[in-house]
Formats: structure tokens, sequence, C-alpha cells
């Protein structure tokens, strides 16, 4: 089992040699907005993980990961390959793409902290000019009518 600091650089690398070759050696146009975001190597070396998004270049402003995902599952051995002589170990790791969530979700957080702000803001403008509801001083003290009721009774 190889140390942490070592898989971890050894993802960098891999993370690397992928995002170069994607562009200078597959030769896919379906890979032409794909942009690899990061790389995780089990603890074995065995096993690579990497990560990738996709730019939109659709008119609808959509990207095409399916088409991508097609790619780079076609591109595995050719990528596999290149991994294996440019990292020197002596097995090459596997290579698993997954698409990278980590923009859309940054995204809707964005949007439903816009939405709380809006909520907030509304609340603020609403409580603005209210007034409370009962007495001002809703604590219950003494009166002074109840100390002199008291006085008569003795």
């Amino acid at each position: 089992m190889a140390d942490a600091p070592r898989a971890r650089r050894l993802a960098k690398r891999i993370a690397q040699i992928v995002a170069s070759a994607i562009e200078h050696e597959v030769k896919d146009p379906r890979l032409a907005k794909v942009t690899i975001t990061d790389a995780k190597v089990t603890g074995d070396l065995h096993d690579a993980t990497v990560y990738y998004t996709v730019l939109p270049e659709r008119l609808d402003g959509r990207p095409d990961i399916e088409g991508a995902a097609a790619a780079l599952e076609s591109a595995r051995g050719v990528l596999r390959t290149l991994v294996g002589q440019g990292t020197g170990v002596r097995f090459t790791p596997t290579l698993a793409f997954i698409a990278d969530t980590v923009p859309d979700d940054a995204r809707r957080i964005e949007e439903l902290l816009g939405r709380a702000r809006a909520a907030d803001a509304e609340v603020a403008r609403i409580a603005n000019g209210a007034q409370p509801a009962g007495d001002p001083d809703p604590y219950r003290v003494p009166r002074e009518d109840d100390e002199d009721l008291d006085e008569v009774e003795d």
C-alpha cells in the first residue's frame, strides 16, 4: 500500500497527462470542451478516478455531457497507455471518468442563497414599520392599583 502523499502526487500527474492528451493527442471533436478538474487514486495505486466538466457549446447553452462521456470511454485505452508512459509506475492504474457536478451544485447553491436574500429583504421591509401586538411591556409587574387595594383590605 502506497502512502497518501505518493497517491496525491500520482493523481495530480494523471490529471495533467489526461488533460494534455485530450488537448493534443486524442482527436475527437466531442472532447474539445472537456476540462479535467481533479483526479483521485486509490491507496494501492491500482485505480484512478478522473473528474471532468464540459463547457457549453450548444446553441441552447447546455453542455454535451453524454457525448463527452462516450468520447472519454472510447479513448480510455489510449489515455491509460499515455498515463503508463508518463508516470513510470509498475502497474498503470485503470481509469474511470466521472462528470464533476461541483459547478452545477455551486450554481444551484448561489441561486438558493439569492432566494434567501430576497426573502430576508422582504421580511425586513415588512418589519420596518411594524408595531408589536398587545401591551408594549408584556411582562407582568405589580401595578400601583393592586398596591392600593392591598392597603384598603388591611
